[in-house]
């Protein structure tokens, strides 16, 4: 085999990788914040359902990413490595200071910064690009109304039961855990699936796009992998920054998001389930008070947002600068 084939093979099972530790937060932290479970049992049930997801809702996230962004002049071996190079160490520069950013934000502006440094604007296909952004940028906003209305639904509920109704918020977790866990294999493993597919066509490798079953495989365990070990830095800001997260908090937010993630990567449109987790536990924090949340954490999460796909872009198009002259 090619050896810079295996290198690039690498590179994506690395990006997979700390894709599942840095995201792992968003699937666990509620369900440690509010005591429904204990740590490495919520990292147990999030890598096991992050890897058996990818496999049960089909592939149309991952065609997106690889076959729909680009035109095929631009589907090259240094613009699927610089883009997987400049979203590894814009994970691993938010995951050091303990700042929810969006995998997903990184690989596309990555994707998009080394196209462009490569072949110019020309080669973007703006309807699989529209599809994205609409995905990336929207998503966050249904997960914050989500959320609102779970939780003003389970607020309602919560008027007419005894207090006894937290027992069964936590209990309940170990089913929204598992939804939210296959909802984020499912969406996440399928852009590393998408890239890794694109690469194994630039390499010549495959004849045209169509996703193999060890690529689905791989990407599954590579996930799974970095989710039971864990972001902590991460969890920590997602658990406990936002406000104080009480069982009926963590079941909401966990059930907002699940619908979101899931119905996202059916429709085949890549969402960030940093920013969907996130903006769904404001969406209950300000359901039950407008005041309950702090507002600055918030705030540090809407700026990293922002800045992803622009700051992601400039380091895809400075590793592509770089891999360029060497291959």
């Amino acid at each position: 085999m090619n050896p810079l084939l295996i290198l690039f093979v690498i590179v994506a099972l690395t990006f997979d990788f700390l894709n599942g530790f840095h995201d792992s937060a968003n699937v666990v932290a509620t369900a440690i914040a509010s005591r429904a479970m204990k740590p490495v049992t919520a990292l147990a049930i999030a890598s096991l359902s992050n890897l058996v997801g990818p496999f049960l809702f089909g592939v149309a996230v991952a065609t997106t990413i690889g076959n729909e962004v680009l035109e095929s002049p631009a589907v090259t071996v240094p613009v699927a490595m610089a883009a997987l190079l400049a979203a590894i160490l814009w994970n691993i520069l938010t995951w050091w200071f303990g700042i929810p950013s969006s995998s997903s934000h990184a690989l596309i502006g990555g994707f998009v910064g080394a196209a462009i440094m490569g072949y110019g604007v020309s080669v973007i296909r703006f309807e699989g690009m529209e599809k994205v952004l609409v995905g990336l940028f929207v998503s966050p906003l249904i997960g914050l109304v989500m959320g609102w209305i779970f939780m003003r639904l389970t607020l309602q509920v919560g008027k007419v039961t005894s207090p006894a109704i937290n027992t069964f918020f936590k209990r309940a977790q170990w089913v929204t855990a598992v939804a939210l866990g296959l909802s984020h294999g499912t969406n996440d493993a399928q852009k590393t699936m998408g890239i890794l597919t694109l690469g194994l066509v630039a390499f010549g490798a495959i004849p045209t796009f169509h996703v193999p079953n060890w690529v689905i495989e791989a990407c599954a365990a590579s996930i799974a992998l970095g989710t039971a070990l864990g972001g902590w830095r991460l969890i920590r800001t997602m658990g406990g920054k936002f406000y104080r997260i009480r069982p009926v908090h963590a079941f909401s937010s966990q059930m907002a998001s699940a619908a979101v993630i899931l119905g996202a990567a059916l429709l085949g449109a890549p969402v960030s389930t940093t920013q969907v987790i996130s903006s769904s536990i404001v969406g209950v924090g300000s359901a039950e008070r407008i005041q309950k949340v702090r507002w600055g954490v918030a705030w540090q999460i809407v700026i990293a947002w922002i800045l992803t796909i622009p700051f992601s872009g400039l380091l895809g198009a400075l590793f592509y600068a770089f891999l360029n002259s060497i291959l």
